[in-house]
């Protein structure tokens, strides 16, 4: 698989290079012509800067290599195709990609060999005037306009997932337009100079002498080296196209049908999962997990073809057990056909809601439930709306603690909220979540202090911090479907939460939180807690007052711990 990927990543490199190189080759050409719109010595001086980079044995080089390399690989692409199914955009590009040396050749041949061979003046001028009669000119402009068109489409193709290219796409788009445009005004304009004086009465065997044109016969030789060449394109291109067919021939008789429980039956080839059969056949199929295995909402029954799967795997087994499958149930996200299999596919995608794993996003993350103390009896006596104003207040000075660490507030329940903290790594997470705690007990003293000048009780909170295996996902029906997140670490936190008031402190954070944050809490003051909904103890640190919370804990000295601590959870 490492072998197939690095020489993916090689062929694109190269495809890449290759084509910008003739990119910017297409480009001078553009510029060296569309000079004519100034005077036939300013076009000369572009030909002669061109010359710098493309005119000696090096450039000629580079410029042949790219050349040969983007026509190698645009064969290979043709060839190593599984299907002609493609977007319109990669349609023209591998079109425009087959016509370009098809064109290139006869301007290879009639200018660059003509010169080498026969002392052609392949100034630009000479060129121009060569062709101007006749239908060449055109040819070999449109083939100028090939190259440049299949260059800017491969060129936003390769920068389109870039942040600033969607920036300058508009004025790249008029830049595209404007240079052929230049190029063949510039291309008109000189043809009309130069052909109003090659016709003047005695001027022609001058030109033609001066230029030193090719006689017939050296014509008629290079008109057979160009239709040696077309064929010699012809046949190398019928090839891929006949290796595409006979590799799509093989892979059919090496084929297999899945029926499916409508009706519809695809051909596939080895090697996918049945989910991914589904989808790259627009197949309807639950998952919610994406494909994961940690789901079971793309489990499929076997109707036929079951003695032809290989068994569950350990995993698969395990998640089928727990639902109390039936012997010809089994996931379609694990298992891969090497026989014809008739399904039915347990789970119907339904509604306007489409059923993937965007919905069941799978993160180990901090979670931190917030709870006022008492809060109940301290309302008893207030008037509606200074219940809220207080609330406000209170969330007021304490929400900015989690969203400056980082976190986010998932949901707020009355007089609590639950927060999140979801970050690139479980370490970067459990972090968070600590600083945050820490930063609500600083900023829940500040707000007692305010509340005691103006004669109010102070605010007591519980707070319950753990981290593990969650997923979030919408969950609703299909016009209203809120995020949430489930998991077992949402109820730990929930009932660590819980536990404060019995403890009397403001924090209870799960020993899992502090090892994956790379820290170490006092091995004393850990406790064991049976919570309710919880299979296994949890063993926390209770934190009397949460600004002390850092204080307490130090950095852990064998970086090994983090990745045990978190797995272990993950395990539970």
């Amino acid at each position: 698989m490492t072998h197939v990927l690095w020489r993916g990543d090689l062929i694109q490199r190269s495809r890449t290079v290759s084509g910008v190189f003739l990119l910017a080759y297409a480009l001078l050409h553009f510029l060296n012509i569309a000079a004519g719109l100034v005077s036939a010595d300013f076009m000369f001086q572009v030909q002669e800067f061109r010359r710098l980079l493309t005119g000696h044995p090096p450039g000629q080089i580079l410029l042949f290599s790219a050349l040969f390399t983007h026509f190698s690989l645009a064969l290979w692409q043709v060839a190593s195709r599984r299907t002609l199914r493609m977007s319109p955009a990669q349609a023209l590009q591998l079109i425009l990609g087959l016509l370009i040396p098809l064109q290139l050749i006869q301007h290879l041949i009639f200018t660059s060999y003509a010169s080498s061979a026969y002392g052609l003046d392949d100034d630009m001028p000479s060129i121009i005037l060569l062709m101007w009669n006749s239908p060449e000119i055109w040819q070999q402009y449109l083939l100028l306009l090939v190259v440049w068109v299949h260059g800017c489409i491969g060129l936003h193709m390769w920068l389109r997932i870039t942040d600033w290219w969607s920036r300058l796409l508009p004025y790249m788009i008029g830049l595209a337009v404007l240079v052929p445009s230049l190029a063949l005004a510039g291309l008109l304009t000189e043809g009309r100079r130069i052909w109003s004086v090659f016709i003047r009465p005695g001027n022609a065997s001058v030109i033609r002498d001066s230029f030193n044109w090719p006689n017939n016969t050296a014509f008629a030789r290079l008109y057979e080296i160009y239709d040696f060449a077309f064929w010699l394109f012809i046949a190398l291109l019928s090839a891929a196209v006949l290796i595409f067919y006979l590799r799509r021939f093989i892979r059919k008789r090496k084929s297999l049908q899945i029926r499916y429980e409508n009706g519809t039956q695809i051909t596939i080839e080895h090697g996918l999962t049945l989910l991914e059969i589904s989808q790259l056949n627009g197949m309807p199929h639950t998952s919610l997990c994406g494909g994961k295995g940690r789901c079971t909402t793309c489990r499929i029954e076997i109707t036929k073809g079951l003695e032809n799967l290989a068994p569950p795997s350990s995993a698969e087994a395990r998640t089928l057990k727990a639902i109390k499958a039936r012997d010809n149930v089994r996931l379609a996200c694990q298992i891969r056909p090497t026989a014809s299999l008739s399904i039915q596919r347990v789970y119907q995608a339904k509604g306007r809601r489409q059923v993937h794993s965007a919905q069941g996003v799978e993160k180990t993350i901090a979670v931190l439930f917030l709870d006022i103390r008492g809060f109940t009896a301290r309302s008893a006596g207030l008037l509606p709306y200074d219940i809220v104003f207080l609330l406000n207040r209170f969330f007021d000075a304490i929400v900015p603690e989690i969203t400056m660490a980082g976190g986010t507030v998932d949901k707020y329940m009355g007089d609590g909220l639950l927060a999140l903290f979801e970050m690139n790594s479980p370490e970067q997470s459990a972090q968070a979540g600590i600083t945050a705690a820490g930063n609500i007990g600083v900023a829940l003293a500040r707000f007692n202090r305010m509340l005691a000048s103006e004669g109010e009780d102070p605010v007591r909170i519980g707070m319950g911090l753990h981290t593990g295996t969650v997923v979030l996902g919408e969950i609703g029906t299909t016009d209203n479907a809120p995020r949430t997140l489930i998991g077992s670490a949402v109820n730990a936190a929930s009932r660590l939460e819980a536990k404060t008031k019995e403890l009397g402190v403001e924090l209870l954070i799960s020993d899992s939180v502090v090892q994956a944050a790379g820290m170490v809490a006092p091995q004393a003051m850990l406790q064991d807690f049976s919570l309710r909904g919880v299979d296994h103890p949890v063993r926390a640190l209770p934190v009397a007052q949460a600004s002390t919370l850092e204080q307490l804990l130090s950095p852990l000295t064998d970086p090994e711990a983090t990745t045990f601590a978190v797995a272990t959870d993950q395990e539970r």
